[in-house]
């Protein structure tokens, strides 16, 4: 029994464009499972879609939406998340609707799928994996978190790469020890992550490579020959040409997921990544990989301490302070390198005295010189004062500290200047 208890759902949730799956676990450590939308099927994916019934305020989401749709019953509204990140209302029947109030609408909907398995009142957290995670993508999920009222304040996010990283974590090692990679094929790309692993250091630094190839042949095979063979042939010719430009040396596993390798065209393309290497393919990784991310948090294991995960948006320095402690020097850490460089927040309240500086400590974990950074407190009011300083990212690689004077009790009082600095951590060579 893990940290959390069995009483409390954890979610996975993989929210994209085109379709949304929800995975689920009874604890923090009991097994990961994708809900299904056909009982004893693996049909995990919903289709991520509102359809507003005809001259009524009746919605509907999913597989319903496109048959209402389908039927000319309804008004079909997709793109649900590109909508809310663009922002401009959305028109229907004349009327104006809130892009994000639809995506909470449809979030909302799709989690009625979990009584499946347990009431939605049983949430104890929540992880929304996304294929990319950015400050305005944040905005627009918080907003839609809060349109929900859940019941927990256990929500974070993450992007694709990282729920790969979380997914592989849980795998046999001997699939990860050096290299792993993965193909995630839909709508007109391919997307490859190359994932591998620094073990000379310690913890083991694990880095994901990310690239999109355009992929535009697919859509349902032709049913009469020869047009049929001939477009299995191109499909085929093109991704062994992807496959050749990504392989790495020592990769130990290849994952195929994604709508574009279900139908049977793979010949020689997955003959050559089968060879010397094994290869898996499903279409449930990036919500697994979030479950698994939500357990990692919630009760951290022997494998994730082992590992740092410095992908896109992780904080890749340690930052911190020399401080005196009961009259000893010592360093104080403030922000730790491998977090979500959005959830990197720390307020220290502090005493300086005999000068108007505040000298940070930047150490990277990239093998590159760590350096110092200093705050000038201009126009500083005397010598000695209690400040309150407020550190947080504005972006992966920028700093930001605001420094409050508090004053110095009967002494001083404060004089609510405020300094506020932002520092470049680390090049970005």
């Amino acid at each position: 029994m893990g940290l959390f208890g069995s009483d409390k759902l954890i979610l996975g949730y993989d929210l994209g464009n085109e379709y949304c799956q929800i995975s689920y676990a009874f604890s923090d450590s009991g097994e990961v499972e994708t809900l299904s939308q056909v009982a004893g099927a693996q049909s995990y994916n919903i289709p991520a879609v509102l359809c507003k019934r005809t001259g009524v305020n009746q919605w509907f989401y999913g597989k319903d939406a496109l048959r209402y749709a389908e039927e000319n019953q309804g008004i079909l509204v997709d793109n649900l998340l590109g909508q809310a990140l663009d922002g401009e209302p959305v028109i229907i029947e004349g009327e104006s609707f809130e892009p994000v109030a639809l995506l909470a609408l449809f979030f909302k909907r799709s989690l009625g799928l979990l009584t499946q398995v347990a009431s939605s009142e049983r949430i104890g957290a929540l992880m929304i994996t996304c294929e990319m995670v950015d400050s305005r993508v944040l905005e627009v999920l918080n907003r839609m978190i809060a349109a929900v009222h859940l019941k927990t304040d256990k929500v974070a996010f993450q992007s694709h790469t990282e729920s790969y990283y979380n997914y592989m974590l849980k795998q046999p090692q001997e699939l990860w020890t050096n290299r792993s990679m993965l193909l995630d094929y839909r709508s007109s790309c391919v997307r490859v992550y190359r994932m591998e692993c620094n073990r000379r250091t310690t913890p083991v630094v694990v880095f994901i490579e990310e690239d999109v190839h355009p992929f535009y042949l697919w859509e349902p095979l032709p049913e009469e020959e020869p047009a049929r063979e001939k477009r299995i042939e191109e499909m085929d010719r093109a991704l062994l040409r992807i496959a050749e430009d990504a392989m790495m040396s020592q990769v130990e596993s290849v994952y195929l997921i994604g709508d574009g390798f279900e139908q049977e065209w793979m010949r020689e393309s997955l003959r050559y990544l089968c060879k010397g290497h094994r290869v898996f393919q499903g279409n449930n990784l990036f919500s697994k990989g979030a479950c698994y991310g939500m357990q990692e948090r919630l009760n951290l294991s022997e494998t994730g301490k082992e590992h740092v995960f410095l992908g896109r948006d992780k904080l890749k320095a340690n930052v911190g302070m020399q401080i005196l402690r009961q009259g000893e020097e010592s360093y104080y850490a403030l922000l730790d390198a491998g977090v979500n460089w959005y959830e990197a927040d720390c307020t220290l309240e502090f005493y300086i005295r005999d000068g108007n500086e505040i000298t940070l400590r930047v150490m990277p974990l990239t093998g590159k010189n760590g350096k110092e950074a200093k705050i000038i407190l201009e126009d500083f009011p005397g010598n000695i004062a209690r400040l309150r300083a407020h550190f947080y990212l504005e972006a992966e690689n920028l700093l930001v500290i605001e420094v409050h004077d508090l004053g110095f009790g009967e002494f001083r009082a404060s004089s609510r200047h405020i300094w506020q600095e932002r520092i470049e951590l680390y090049s970005r060579e």
